[in-house]
């Protein structure tokens, strides 16, 4: 696959995520609004009736775009509703804190609008809310691998968001850590949920005494 308007350094494919017959592509350093790095994602769907191929539908963007968010660092669809983190936004006033976007759909074959725009409770500067995401059900993980939260530069965090079947908003419900924490660990650099367990990775931890051999934690 590649975007049906590729250009150099866009980054088609830096990441992914396929749910039944739809698959989500970021490019996050795609200019394509006219504002440099702000990011796209490209969304493909296949048909029974072509043998599974897979071809664009649409392309989204963030609806307040701006120069190096990097939107579409992160993908996460589950169903009808993806997640897309734009890590390079600073749209609170802190630069680099990051966000999280919510797209849903009517339906399988209908078109992704945006619902929300998730923002950690405590954002600070160059903290990279919305690196990468992780959706099931209605419990959404969201890494903030550069957040010094626990007075250790770079230990990083992980926030968790419910949705709510009342009106179908995401609330941030808690905030995790590693138990070891230390400077530089990047803890939700990446994360993956999948009912009651969540793995979240920290691809700069030294705990086994080899300097970023990096681990993944089980929670």
């Amino acid at each position: 696959l590649h975007a049906n308007d590729a250009a150099a350094s866009d980054q088609f494919g830096v990441s992914v995520s396929l749910y039944s017959d739809t698959a989500l592509i970021g490019a996050l350093l795609d200019d394509d609004n006219g504002k440099s790095s702000s990011g796209s994602v490209y969304v493909f769907t296949r048909s029974s009736t072509d043998g599974g191929t897979f071809t664009q539908q649409a392309k989204l963007h963030a609806n307040d775009a701006a120069v190096e968010d990097y939107f579409g660092a992160s993908v996460s669809l589950y169903g009808n509703t993806a997640l897309i983190g734009a890590s390079g936004d600073d749209d609170n006033g802190r630069s680099k804190s990051g966000s999280m976007y919510v797209f849903t759909r009517s339906s399988s074959d209908g078109m992704f609008t945006q619902q929300s725009k998730l923002h950690a409770n405590d954002p600070a500067a160059d903290d990279w809310f919305g690196i990468c995401g992780s959706l099931f059900g209605d419990t959404a993980l969201i890494g903030a691998a550069a957040d010094d939260d626990n007075s250790k530069s770079g230990s990083g965090s992980v926030y968790v968001f419910t949705r709510s079947s009342i009106d179908g908003t995401f609330t941030q419900q808690s905030k995790l850590h590693a138990s070891d924490a230390a400077v530089s660990d990047y803890f939700g650099w990446s994360v993956s949920l999948y009912g009651d367990t969540a793995l979240i990775g920290a691809n700069g931890d030294d705990d086994n005494g080899k300097s970023e051999s990096g681990s993944v934690y089980v929670f």
